[in-house]
């Protein structure tokens, strides 16, 4: 009997950041000093009161399955989340709790999308949207913001791109892999062209409370009536209170589309993990201090490591807003150091230097590399210090 794989992943491309992770780990083990500025966590533990509460919940014996949807009173919590910062409000029917923000897209665009339906993806892009959107049949549409324009696609932008097999665009805000923030006069530009031609808007929001100096995070779903109904927001614990592996993220929106949503996971999943979800019913309405000090500290580090990547020989640039990652435009340094492309550099960077970085390539951003700030300033600029002394080493005019 032949074997062979689905058609559906033969196209897949591994994911970039995981495989550059996997990598340095690999490394790290076999004893080489490692820097790693490519994961997309913060290296802060899980603060103790939700550590607290998921010991709890099993010793209680709150292990068994849960709705498919999630626990009915971490849906309350995610609906007072919402109330509270955003002022929106939602019904339980109108929320699904999944394992994780990113299991949560993919079910969304397995539930909407036919084959050859359209979603237009801003890049640079975070890794896994264009995939997903093909593994549902879609075709990714990409539209290219610039370094000029701070790495945001303006409205008129998405117009030129909407066809008649438009379905959705994709928003991240703030966004991986640049960090930037878009306006409340540039959103509400969007959500008008978005109303007009009628498409969903899927508001990817992880990084909602990593905002830094004057940049406010508004959801594009407090603009007007109609952008609500037309917005999916997509949000969880991983970033906000460093609980990327207990895979914890939720969907608010058209409640149509969540209980299919909800009776696709039933077939797939069964349910979120019961004890993650009650460790993300503290973390959403327990205190947020621990969440207001990563916020800070982040920002802290930012503002030291910045102008110390801005000197590097051949780095250009643009300063982020939120989220924890730089992406700076190496062209330059990539030219004068004789490799062929930006991921050769980077490979090199790993192999030589023992610095690992993400490809922007991965991101739709050939010209850049990704670094995340979630680390420690002593490592940080002990990453910077190797680059810097790697670049230098190999210039050549």
């Amino acid at each position: 009997m032949a074997k062979q794989l689905a058609s559906r992943v033969m196209t897949l491309s591994p994911s970039t950041t995981l495989a550059i992770t996997a990598k340095a780990k690999e490394m790290k083990e076999s004893g080489i000093d490692v820097i790693g500025l490519g994961a997309g966590e913060p290296d802060y533990n899980t603060p103790e009161p939700i550590l607290e509460a998921a010991w709890r919940s099993m010793k209680e014996g709150k292990t068994k399955y849960t709705p498919s949807g999630g626990l009915p009173a971490l849906k309350d919590a995610v609906i007072g989340k919402l109330e509270k910062d955003q002022g929106l409000t939602y019904t339980r029917t109108e929320v699904m709790i999944g394992i994780g923000a990113k299991h949560v897209l993919y079910t969304l665009f397995q539930t909407i999308l036919d084959p050859a339906d359209e979603v237009i993806i801003p890049a640079p892009y975070w890794v896994s949207y264009p995939e997903q959107v093909k593994l549902a049949g879609g075709v990714p549409v990409i539209v290219q913001a610039t370094a000029e324009a701070e790495f945001k696609v303006t409205a008129g932008q998405i117009e030129k791109a909407i066809t008649s097999k438009t379905k959705a665009l994709i928003l991240n805000s703030p966004g991986n892999p640049t960090g930037m923030v878009y306006t409340e006069e540039e959103l509400k530009a969007i959500a008008e062209v978005c109303e007009t031609h009628d498409i969903w808007i899927i508001s990817d929001e992880i990084y909602e409370k990593l905002v830094y100096g004057t940049a406010k995070h508004v959801s594009i779903a407090t603009l007007s009536e109609d952008a609500k109904t037309r917005t999916f927001i997509i949000n969880g614990v991983s970033k906000s209170h460093s609980m990327t592996g207990w895979r914890i993220g939720f969907i608010a929106g058209n409640e149509q589309v969540v209980k299919a949503m909800t009776n696709l996971a039933s077939h797939s999943t069964s349910n979120p993990v019961t004890t993650s979800q009650y460790a993300a019913i503290e973390a959403y309405n327990g205190s947020q201090d621990a969440v207001e000090m990563m916020r800070k500290d982040f920002g802290s580090r930012l503002e030291r490591i910045y102008p110390q990547i801005q000197a590097i020989p051949g780095f250009h640039t643009v300063k982020p807003q939120g989220a924890f990652y730089l992406l700076p435009d190496v062209s330059e340094a990539v030219k004068h150091t004789g490799y062929e492309n930006v991921d050769a550099f980077a490979k090199a960077l790993l192999e030589e230097a023992n610095v690992a970085v993400i490809p922007g390539s991965g991101f739709g951003s050939e010209e850049t590399i990704r670094l995340s700030y979630a680390t420690s300033i002593d490592l940080l600029e002990e990453a910077v210090r190797r680059i810097d002394k790697f670049v230098k080493e190999k210039w050549n005019d």
